[in-house]
């Protein structure tokens, strides 16, 4: 098969993954809100959440739920000094205020849109990095698997999971082909995603290193570039600086979400605990987050140590600042972007260790039950 071929086949690949969880998660949004009884609307001020109440406007609004109003408020009227908004890192908000100043100020279609076109390009770009990494089928499972992962609805709501996941993978696809300039300025934009964007500076400067002990290269080149995705970080920051003086408000301002620090092995021991003493909820972010856990370790034996790295740090970070009450609330979410771990999914479905039945069934089940609770105002975060 030709390249073009093969591009054209991967592509079209992940357009037909897309279409499918996107128009059945517009079906499911439809139907959702006669599924369950809403909890009360959650709504912040300067941007009323739609009403929770039956009508085809659920195809969109639906999803239109929880931290996206954040992004979407700031998207339409910016930053302000202790309002908790510094805790959402900026890039999301100004590519929906680009894109809604584009289609004539409609702020809501334009997070949509970023958000939905993200994931698309997110899949095609890991498509053709886990093809050169491992192999055409095990992209095709990939690609799969991360679509229909329990918590994947974030990917297609004003959320800033569906930019991360784009702009990481395509910072570690530039690396690996020495294009490391793309990967610099991948990894800065991802740092202006998300706050843990910034574990891609040690995870490429890794890679950096690995590059040149197999002489494909010099050094210093690589570092330099690894070390300018700090420069997203640090202009976010800066900003704050400027704003209010203080460089340290989006840290600061997770108090918000009574987040507190702890070790991340108490995290995992008290989530343990109270999933199997109070059920609901903790038992759902339980079943969801443990065995991606476990596949985490067979990141760091099975594929290059940036890979590793990235995905430990990434989650160690969300693991060492918890909601005391809720030890493992946000985790199913906080572990969507980590491509990695279902890079080690695929391989073991593919090696049969695992039934693909099983990973299917239970990741669309679990897709269809979470859409439903998030589309209802339930705290699913």
């Amino acid at each position: 098969m030709s390249e073009r071929a093969r591009i054209r086949e991967g592509v079209l690949y992940c357009l037909k993954v897309f279409l499918a969880v996107r128009i059945g998660l517009f079906l499911l949004g439809y139907a959702a809100v006669s599924l369950l009884e809403a909890r009360i609307v959650y709504s912040l001020p300067g941007w009323p959440q739609h009403a929770v109440t039956p009508g085809l406007h659920n195809v969109f609004t639906a999803f239109e739920r929880q931290d996206a109003l954040w992004y979407l408020k700031i998207a339409a009227t910016g930053y302000r000094p202790g309002d908790g908004s510094a805790a959402f890192f900026p890039l999301l908000p100004l590519a929906i205020r680009g894109v809604s100043a584009a289609i004539g100020g409609h702020p809501f279609a334009a997070g949509l849109i970023v958000a939905n076109l993200s994931f698309f390009g997110a899949l095609c770009v890991l498509y053709f990095l886990t093809s050169s990494e491992l192999s055409e089928p095990l992209a095709r499972k990939t690609v799969l698997y991360v679509s229909i992962f329990p918590a994947a609805f974030f990917f297609l709501a004003p959320y800033s999971e569906a930019p991360f996941l784009l702009l990481s993978v395509t910072a570690f696809w530039a690396a690996r082909r020495g294009k490391w300039p793309a990967a610099g300025i991948t990894g800065a934009l991802a740092a202006l995603t998300r706050g843990v964007g910034l574990f891609l500076l040690p995870a490429l400067a890794v890679e950096a290193v690995r590059q040149w002990r197999d002489k494909e290269g010099p050094l210093a080149w690589r570092l330099s570039w690894s070390a300018f995705v700090g420069a997203g970080t640090l202009a976010y920051l800066g900003y704050w600086n400027a704003r209010s003086g203080d460089w340290l408000a989006p840290l600061r301002f997770q108090s918000n979400w009574q987040r507190v620090a702890m070790a991340p092995w108490t995290t995992l021991w008290r989530g343990t605990r109270i999933a199997f003493d109070s059920g609901g909820y903790f038992l759902l972010d339980w079943i969801i987050v443990v065995p991606m856990l476990v596949a985490a370790v067979f990141v760091v034996r099975r594929f290059r140590p940036a890979y590793g790295l990235y995905t430990w740090l990434c989650l160690l970070a969300p693991l060492g600042l918890v909601f005391p009450p809720r030890p493992l609330m946000s985790l199913p979410r906080f572990v969507l972007p980590l491509f990695p771990i279902f890079w080690v999914l695929a391989q073991e479905t593919e090696r049969r260790r695992i039934p693909e039945a099983l990973v299917v069934g239970v990741g669309a089940a679990g897709l269809g039950l979470l859409t439903v609770l998030f589309v209802n105002s339930y705290f699913v975060f």
